[in-house]
């Protein structure tokens, strides 16, 4: 059943809240009664499609998304016996479908209650049962944004409504995480409501595929830059998929620096410069082995059978900045894993956090020895011994950064040598 929702626009001081009409973008449609291959065709042919309508005389009856629909037919055998069937193989049923006169905060609270497939594959638009358009999390996101500035009162309600959405933008791979890996954990906390840092994780029929990012600035802002950071890296997995993570670093800069305009020329500076550090990996489960591409971050690697950890540092050049060039290359670093060892990633409101008696920084070589100290602990408990060691080093400071910590131990083994003690 498809989620119609309208709504009778608010009086008083709403009365001139931009409403869903203003999100609407004309896209290509399929009608109900064509086949898969007229699907195929039409996002072969716009590339920057991230969902299809489908439509029955004008009238919406369903999404079809460009990640589960391509996923599907690159199955074996799926493209044989799909591409001659109804288009609604494929059809999400339920998508979100708005009125054009529908207020943008309301917009936002349907889109949330929606759940996530509404932020990544978008809504529907319509005027007295017609489509009108289609409109994108990213733009409903823009708007959000803008509409709190103006109206200082609702400062904080938008950053609530930022929250809830990142957090669902982020809860798919969280789980894709949890059902991939046995041995693993995940630690995300912004500084402020909403923040800067963002993760993705992808399972794979041939291994599994995560990336940890940092982008500029935290709050509203940072959680800003992770919608346009984030739907790039998916676009650029979408085309490219996830063998080869510095190609995937190649787009997601050149993606980036286009969205925000940041191309350097000297004859129109760029009003901005802000981008992100990262770190893109592929494990390969037939060859065991790990491929990382590295942004000014770090991925420490610590091997079941070595007392010491290992640092890939990379290139010291961040993704989407007006000063990184558009051609920019960065480089894979191929490791070979056995069965235990482990691997982490993790931002810099880690290691740049001031603290201590001497108040430096908690800096890389305390962040290994902490690994290396409780390496024999289960990674989620890991997880949490290595945030109660930062906050007792941060002590009364103030915290700089949001913070991100991916941790992970290669084929989820969890032998009796690595058990923790009694």
């Amino acid at each position: 059943m498809e989620s119609h929702f309208s709504l009778t626009p608010a009086t008083g001081s709403k009365l001139f809240q931009p409403t869903a009409g203003a999100l609407a973008v004309q896209v290509p449609v399929v009608q109900f009664d064509q086949n898969n291959a007229a699907v195929l065709e039409i996002f072969d042919q716009h590339k920057e499609l991230v969902s299809l309508p489908v439509v029955e005389q004008q009238r919406p009856i369903g999404l079809i998304s460009r990640h589960i629909f391509m996923s599907q037919m690159s199955k074996p055998y799926h493209r044989e016996l799909y591409e001659r069937k109804s288009c609604i193989a494929f059809m999400d049923k339920d998508p979100l479908i708005v009125d054009a006169d529908t207020p943008i905060e309301t917009l936002g609270a349907l889109a949330v209650a929606s759940g996530d497939k509404t932020l990544a594959d978008g809504f529907m638009i319509v005027e007295q049962g017609q489509l009108n358009g289609l409109g994108s999390g990213l733009a409903l996101m823009r708007e959000l944004v803008d509409l709190q500035v103006e109206k200082n009162r609702q400062v904080m309600q938008s950053i609530d409504y930022a929250s809830v959405i990142q957090r669902a933008m982020l809860s798919a791979s969280r789980a894709a995480m949890g059902a991939a890996l046995q041995d693993a954990c995940l630690i995300w906390e912004p500084r402020d409501v909403v923040g800067g840092d963002f993760y993705h994780f992808e399972e794979h029929p041939q291994g599994w595929f995560a990336a940890v990012a940092d982008c500029t600035g935290h709050g509203v802002p940072g959680a800003f830059l992770t919608l346009i950071a984030s739907s790039a890296l998916k676009q650029a997995l979408e085309l490219h998929g996830p063998r080869d993570p510095a190609r995937l670093m190649q787009e997601v800069n050149r993606s980036m620096k286009r969205v925000l305009g940041q191309h350097g020329a000297q004859d129109k500076p760029s009003e901005s410069d802000d981008g992100m550090d990262a770190c893109f990996f592929w494990f390969d489960s037939a060859s065991r082995t790990l491929t990382c591409a590295n942004a000014k971050m770090a991925l420490f690697l610590l091997p079941a059978a070595d007392e010491q950890v290992q640092t890939v540092e990379g290139k010291r050049v961040g993704l989407g900045y007006v000063d990184t060039p558009e051609d920019m290359q960065w480089t894979n670093h191929c490791l070979p894993v056995a069965d235990g060892d482990m691997v982490f990633v993790c931002t810099d409101g880690i290691i740049d956090q001031i603290g201590g008696a001497k108040h430096i920084a908690f800096g890389k070589q305390r962040l290994r020895r902490t690994l290396l100290e409780y390496r024999r602990l289960p990674l989620a408990e890991l997880g949490r011994t290595l945030m109660d060691v930062h906050r007792d080093y941060q002590g009364a400071q103030r915290r700089r950064d949001d913070i991100s910590f991916f941790g992970a131990r290669i084929g989820g083994v969890f032998s009796s040598q690595h058990e923790v003690q009694a």
